[in-house]
């Protein structure tokens, strides 16, 4: 006799059918919102359990599209109320003018963290909408949008990133379409005092940024200062959350790295990944054990004149995220002798 599927189980199984294509946009989302992957990851589970409860009541008058961006904003709502904006180091104060100077220790500030791009898919194959969903994700607008208050951020992002109708947001978040056009217009004018230059820049060309990545990790490697600076603008930018110094120029970046971090060739490894829709490495520190373990991820924004900003990222939890081994074995004599950036084995 054949059974038959209970009523809730095929209720479930459309459920999750319908749903889950929209999860790794809903966490953008929540991502732009919220400035944490962590969080953000939280936030689309308690959206789809949410979701789930109250899928029998969806009357589809909206799309399933809009009426989960519609829960996850006021998820994101909700858990803004609670929480202060994550910042960068830029974001608090001026730059340090002394390399060789102690550095600041960490205060307490819930910082901005990086989205790993393996987390986010693009749903087109058209090009254009491709650069476009990167550059909403670039680590410098995430870092602007989080000056916005909670409900101006939303309504910038549901109209100016995802596109949405006027009408659209308005239903979503309960208001009239004039205060949507009224929040739209304040926070656009919020996001142009706040958003850096930097984001004028010409991004390098594929060619010219693999040749900066390639320099740049051997650089490291070797704990060759010279070469580091000459892959640095004059006026490249420094910052390592959890510490709330940074640094700007060419010439505080090198003196800084010389007096504490490049002190010995050998001493970090770097692995290359992405983040936010921009280059990034993952950095392995020698431990006297031999072994390379965890360390920072180091994001980069890089324009055809060099390496324009640096975001050290001193979080190994965040290591996980990128889909990486918390440490590495030891470098291959070889590789130091030649200046390879290879990493060396994972280690378990």
């Amino acid at each position: 006799m054949t059974q038959m599927a209970h009523p809730e189980v095929e209720a479930d199984e459309v459920f999750a059918r319908l749903a889950s294509p929209y999860r790794s946009e809903l966490l953008a989302y929540c991502y732009r919102m919220i400035g944490s992957v962590h969080d953000a990851e939280d936030l689309v589970q308690e959206t789809y359990l949410r979701a789930w409860r109250s899928y029998e009541a969806f009357e589809g008058r909206a799309s399933l599209r809009t009426w989960l961006y519609r829960i996850a904003t006021n998820v994101c709502l909700t858990a803004l109320e609670r929480r202060e904006r994550r910042p960068l180091p830029s974001g608090l104060g001026g730059p340090a003018d002394d390399p060789e100077g102690p550095v600041a220790p960490p205060p307490e500030v819930t910082w901005l963290q990086p989205l790993p791009d393996r987390l986010v898919r693009v749903g087109s194959d058209d090009p254009a909408a491709i650069v476009a969903a990167r550059e909403s994700l670039r680590l410098a607008l995430v870092a602007a949008l989080q000056y916005l208050p909670p409900r101006q951020r939303a309504v910038l992002i549901l109209r100016d990133v995802l596109a949405l109708r006027a009408v659209e947001v308005a239903e979503l978040l309960d208001i009239s379409v004039p205060a949507v056009k009224s929040i739209l217009q304040r926070a656009r004018a919020r996001l142009d005092q706040v958003a850096p230059s930097e984001d004028d820049a010409t991004e390098a060309s594929g060619a010219r940024q693999r040749e900066l990545l390639d320099r740049y990790a051997a650089a490291f490697e070797n704990a060759d200062i010279t070469a580091l600076m000459g892959l640095l603008t004059e006026d490249a930018v420094l910052e390592m959350p959890p510490n709330p110094t940074w640094f700007t120029g060419r010439e505080s970046i090198g003196r800084f790295f010389a007096f504490r971090v490049l002190t010995a060739p050998g001493l970090f490894q770097m692995v290359p990944t992405t983040a936010n829709g921009q280059p990034a490495f993952a950095m392995y520190q020698r431990r006297p054990d031999g072994v390379h373990h965890a360390h920072a991820v180091m994001v980069l924004s890089a324009s055809e004149a060099g390496i324009t900003h640096i975001v050290a990222f001193r979080d190994p939890g965040l290591f996980g995220q990128f889909g990486l081994p918390p440490t590495l074995g030891p470098a291959p004599a070889e590789a130091s002798a030649n200046g390879s950036s290879a990493p060396g084995r994972p280690t378990s």
